[in-house]
């Protein structure tokens, strides 16, 4: 039945006025149900049977559905459009793959990267020379230290008594010096009188010789001259000996270069610096960090009282899997990236590779001989230099955790160093100073004590 034949049946005995087909199957299309009174027949049938207008229905809706597919197939156009879309896809995903080939070729595998990199520093331990007392702390954590800048202060009192010992030993000294010079020159004045005694009884001597033959004078006469000749040039002898001896102990020095002046010297220099030391200063600039010491706290030798952390000289040790080191050679540009600046990229160079991993120096390294053995890769770590301005810009800490990318395009490098490094790592001079004014004072006291008129030495006469 067609849309065409707009016959209507006719109504049975208790059933309502039949519709218009066209009216039917739009009704029958929006509900699928037949309409009231329908659904039993007249023998009381409960609806088991089908209705005849949803098999019309079912057939007339695969019938359009086999047409829409018929002209489908039979659509050049269709078919064109089906196979662009298949090939502008299969185009997609081959260039993708085509892309992340290139990208692992010319990238990837031109680059090793880290997450177990750590920013280092160094950490400069403040402790004290000597023993005492804590009396002052001028410093608290986080504080800006600059170098020679009292951080504590010790109590002064003992340091201060044997500063004032050394200054009198060391005058003392300079006086004895003196004394030893004087002994020296008097001793050389001793000779010529020595020598006179001893011409004149030699001169006796031999004028009474040659009277004996003629017994003009007694042979003990002449023997006594004789005794009195020997005992003269033995006490000139004796003299020229005690003048070597003197000039034994001050020949070729001065007051300042007397051995017991310089020894005196030594330690009130000594006592000099020992009283500084009172006052511990810090060595670096830097940031105060770790504060272990209270006032009033006795503290000993070499004890640690304080850490200082030089924020501008910060590198990063990376921890790479030693799979990955085959590429990495010195001086290979890095990009560093940290979590707390999660914007900004740090920019440095490699360094230098460490001669062992961390198992190695580890405080109780691994033995692999004993038991069962299951292997571990392990991590060597790479120094990574970080650029001064980058790190000015952007302050770092010791500690903070980094992400790293070394660019290893460039392999011609060096895996170790070759050459030995020719300046110092890092000096101070705050101890210097300490060492200078303790010498101004120790000239002071030697020229204090020392007597203007004080003459020259004489050098002995050797002989007779």
């Amino acid at each position: 039945m067609t849309p065409n034949d707009d016959e209507t049946r006719e109504p049975r005995e208790g059933a309502e006025t039949p519709q218009p087909y066209k009216y039917r199957y739009k009704y029958l299309h929006k509900y699928g149900d037949a309409p009231a009174g329908s659904a039993r027949d007249d023998d009381g049938d409960d609806g088991k049977h089908d209705d005849p207008r949803d098999d019309a229905k079912e057939k007339n809706k695969e019938t359009e559905e086999k047409q829409d597919d018929k002209d489908e197939k039979d659509d050049p156009k269709a078919k064109r459009r089906k196979v662009i879309v298949l090939s502008v896809i299969a185009a997609v995903f081959l260039l993708a793959g085509l892309a992340w080939l290139l990208l692992y070729l010319f990238v990837f595998s031109q680059r090793e990267t880290t997450d177990d990199a750590y920013v280092k520093g160094d950490m400069v331990t403040i402790s004290s020379r000597v023993a005492g007392t804590v009396v002052e702390v001028a410093v608290e954590e986080t504080d800006r230290v600059h170098a020679g800048q009292v951080l504590i202060k010790l109590d002064p009192v003992d340091a201060g008594v044997t500063l004032m010992n050394a200054e009198g030993q060391l005058a003392q000294a300079v006086r004895e010096a003196q004394a030893r010079m004087q002994q020296a020159n008097q001793a050389d004045a001793a000779i010529p009188q020595r020598r006179a005694q001893y011409e004149q009884a030699r001169d006796e001597y031999n004028r009474r010789h040659p009277l004996l033959e003629r017994r003009a004078v007694s042979a003990e006469e002449v023997d006594t001259g004789r005794r009195q000749m020997q005992q003269a040039l033995a006490a000139l002898q004796a003299a020229q000996r005690e003048a070597a001896a003197a000039h034994a102990q001050v020949d070729g020095t001065t007051v300042e270069d007397y051995p017991a002046v310089v020894q005196a010297r030594a330690q009130f220099r000594n006592a000099w610096v020992n009283s500084g030391r009172n006052a511990i200063v810090s060595p670096i600039e830097g940031y105060a960090a770790r504060r272990q010491v209270q006032v009033g706290q006795r503290v000993q030798p070499g004890q640690d009282l304080l850490t200082v952390v030089p924020l501008s000289d910060l590198w990063v040790d990376a921890n790479f899997k030693e799979t990955q080191l085959e590429h990495i050679r010195i001086g290979q540009p890095v990009t560093i990236s940290t979590d707390m600046y999660s914007d900004v990229e740090y920019h440095g160079k490699v360094a230098g590779l460490n001669a062992g991993t961390g198992s190695a120096f580890s405080l109780l390294p691994a033995e692999n001989a004993t038991g069962n053995w299951i292997k571990v890769v392990q991590r060597l770590p790479v120094r990574i230099a970080i650029d001064a301005e980058d790190l000015r810009r952007h302050p770092l800490r010791v500690g903070l955790s980094t992400d790293v990318n070394i660019d290893t395009h460039d392999r011609d490098g060096k895996v170790l160093a070759e050459t030995p490094r020719t300046k110092p790592l890092s000096v101070t001079n705050v101890y210097e100073k300490e060492m200078a004014r303790a010498d101004e004072r120790a000239l002071e006291i030697i020229r204090a004590n020392t007597v203007d008129d004080t003459p020259a030495p004489v050098p002995a006469r050797r002989g007779s």
